[in-house]
């Protein structure tokens, strides 16, 4: 791991996913698993405080890149005057996600990786783009009202309980074209609505309903 000392109140992690392995961390489970992606987080914090002698005080504010072949956070200190914080942010080109570290590590790994889960899975070619998206339901009747009035043939979906909601995990294979994956999207949504929660957290902590084929199996069952 590389630790570069950006000023007085900001430093730059550089780790690959080889650097995670080799401190006994799964690179997939930094995705989902909490605990662990805090205990990733703040090794590295202590790393930083032994290295560089940056001192953990009040809010920190953290900037989340993933690439290919491992991860770019950015952690900047807050100063806390007469009861404000003032934040030095370096300016940066990235195209990282700004939080506070208020919210969890894993949240921010968890939206950096749903913000970009389209476009890992494209290939280059608008005819052959492989397109994941989660939606959620808030009352059952409306999941099995699209499974009425959608049929996804040659598209793998999942439907799960998790939270209080049911979610619905569709991967469009390039068997349709973009501009088709975005018209079955847009009658899906009519259903339902993009989930914020990505569907590691979801098949990790959630339950399972219906494991492939989950909208002709409720279709079939709640005819």
């Amino acid at each position: 791991m590389e630790i570069e000392r950006i000023n007085e109140s900001t430093v730059k992690f550089y780790i690959t996913y080889k650097d995670i392995e080799d401190r006994g961390f799964d690179r997939d489970e930094i995705w989902y698993n909490r605990e662990r992606g805090e205990e990733l987080f703040f090794e590295m914090i202590n790393e930083a405080h032994d290295r560089e002698d940056f001192e953990i005080e009040g809010p920190l504010w953290i900037q989340v890149q993933a690439m290919d072949n491992g991860m770019e956070i950015v952690v900047t200190r807050g100063q806390i005057s007469d009861g404000n914080v003032k934040l030095e942010i370096p300016v940066s080109q990235n195209k990282g996600e700004d939080m506070p570290v208020d919210d969890n590590i894993v949240d921010m790994l968890d939206e950096q990786f749903r913000s970009s889960q389209k476009s890992r899975q494209s290939n280059g070619s608008q005819d052959a783009e492989e397109l994941e998206i989660v939606i959620s339901f808030a009352d059952l009747e409306d999941l099995l009202a699209l499974s009425k009035a959608f049929y996804a043939d040659n598209v793998q979906n999942e439907v799960y309980h998790f939270e209080g909601n049911y979610y619905l995990y569709l991967m469009f294979d390039n068997h349709y074209t973009e501009d088709e994956q975005d018209d079955m999207v847009s009658h899906v949504l009519e259903y339902g609505e993009e989930s914020d929660v990505s569907i590691f957290r979801i098949r990790e902590y959630g339950k399972s309903v219906v494991s492939s084929n989950g909208l002709q199996t409720l279709r079939e069952n709640f005819s």
